[in-house]
């Protein structure tokens, strides 16, 4: 797909349909596409390639915008395989391009590459700009959003600011409906653990009069949906909830623990509180991971497991810590027929975690709920609330 986003540029994306598993790790039931752009001017400059096995149909495309012309720069925002990894057979096309990119995106290339790249190269800083007859484009390093080597681009011209893997989403290049619900899942697994270098690099984008963002993956955003975007990532940088609601995380094998976490659901609704169940033995703790990012309270409910507890709550709780999840109080409910022990193994689990709070009141069933254990629920429940 190609289409003028504005003037002088022209948006080059390709849509992955057929991916199950972006990454090899995350659930992409919309696909995920691959974003390029080229800047048409007295100097042709191309931001960014594609993933390796869509550099026929993307060279095709690139082709007939070009026409009789030729890219003079490549971009490089970041060297991710999914971005970089049709330079090769770009260079091979047209071996008169430049490279563009800092110092650190050459070492990368050169490791993803162990044969040399036959293409001139210009190594730029932070602040450093290129100039054409009609735009300046203006690099803005941003480290750890979310690799070492990631840059941003502004164009000063269009106030296009070519923004890598942030704002980044799962999902066609369109905005055809809600943005939120799958950007934030993109960003609590994939940027989630870099909050203090987000921070910084939006301290530097809001010095810059930036009109739209055009990320790497998922739909450009300008006006209302840019503001939103922007918001919306200050918040997840900061780890800060957006919803004062509760997240009910459910790890059993026979249902009796997901029928508790149900009836946590139920009794926090009665209450005038938002609550969502999300049950690991049938969805990917990706979805779990993004929605932690936007609940203040956070539930766990795991049957006891070989003297521990339920393998897909030990992924998700390691999936919490690792992207640095904080400012949540959390409750928990553990199942153990004979010897329950997940709440205290889910408590361990959860220490190093900053400004959280493990609630006392806890909800220990012994199988299948029984009255005692409502009574508990509803402590619970009151608990997270208090």
């Amino acid at each position: 797909m190609n289409r003028k986003i504005t003037e002088g540029i022209v948006e080059i994306s390709t849509h992955d349909k057929e991916i199950r598993r972006f990454e090899g790790q995350y659930p992409v039931p919309e696909g995920i596409t691959y974003n390029t752009w080229l800047i048409e001017d007295d100097k042709f400059i191309l931001m960014d390639t594609v993933d390796s096995a869509f550099a026929k149909p993307w060279l095709t495309e690139l082709a007939a915008v070009l026409g009789d012309r030729k890219p003079d720069l490549l971009v490089i925002s970041h060297a991710e395989p999914d971005h970089s990894g049709s330079i090769a057979a770009l260079v091979e096309a047209y071996p008169e391009v430049t490279l563009v990119g800092n110092a650190k995106t050459f070492t990368m290339l050169d490791q993803f590459f162990p044969q040399p790249l036959k293409a001139a190269r210009q190594v730029v800083k932070d602040g450093d700009c290129i100039e054409t007859a009609n735009h300046r484009l203006r690099f803005v390093f941003a480290p750890m959003v979310h690799w070492p080597e990631v840059m941003f681009t502004f164009d000063e011209a269009t106030g296009t600011l070519f923004s890598a893997d942030a704002f980044g989403t799962f999902g066609a290049a369109e905005l055809t409906g809600e943005w939120e619900s799958e950007a934030r899942r993109y960003y609590g697994n994939i940027v989630g653990k870099y909050g203090a270098q987000v921070q910084a690099v939006l301290k530097k984008a809001a010095a810059l009069p930036v009109k739209r963002a055009c990320p790497l993956h998922g739909p450009m955003l300008e006006g209302a949906n840019l503001s939103a975007a922007v918001s919306a990532y200050e918040k997840w940088s900061a780890w800060q909830p957006e919803s004062d609601g509760t997240l009910i995380v459910c790890a059993g094998f026979h249902g009796h623990t997901l029928a508790a976490a149900e009836k946590i659901r139920g009794e926090l609704e009665a209450s005038g509180h938002e609550a969502v169940v999300v049950d690991l033995t049938e969805t990917d703790k990706s979805f779990a991971v993004g929605m932690a990012f936007r609940y203040r309270h956070i539930v766990l409910a795991a049957a006891t497991y070989d003297g521990a507890y339920a393998p897909a709550m030990e992924a998700f709780i390691g999936s919490m810590k690792m992207k640095g999840l904080q400012n949540r109080v959390f409750g928990l409910v553990e199942n153990g027929t004979w010897a329950p022990m997940a709440a205290k193994q889910m408590t361990a689990a959860l220490e190093g975690m900053k400004n959280i709070t493990v609630l006392e009141t806890k909800v220990t069933l012994r199988s299948a709920m029984n009255a005692k254990n409502e009574e508990e629920i509803r402590a619970l429940c009151e608990a997270l609330y208090a």
